[in-house]
């Protein structure tokens, strides 16, 4: 039971990285509406605007891997149980 609810922690760090990472960016490099369209031009090339998409593309990644292992792990134990002893 330790190890799924570590399992979940790292599932749950990961995808709030992903949503506080996204939220930021939307906020700082590309904000809503037409002002946000435009201040785009500038802001997406912008050091902090490429590492925040570095974030977001490493932690989405992260975040799948963890899902489809997850997933792959109930597939396994549904098809082939672990006898018990």
């Amino acid at each position: 039971m330790d190890l799924v609810l570590k399992s979940l922690a790292s599932a749950v760090i990961a995808y709030t990285a992903h949503y506080t990472s996204t939220k930021l960016y939307n906020y700082a490099c590309v904000p809503d509406g037409i002002m946000g369209y435009l201040q785009g031009f500038i802001t997406t090339g912008s050091p902090i605007c490429q590492a925040g998409v570095q974030v977001i593309s490493s932690t989405q990644l992260s975040y799948s891997s963890m899902v489809t292992m997850g997933i792959s792990r109930l597939v396994v134990d549904f098809v082939a149980p672990t006898p018990k002893l």
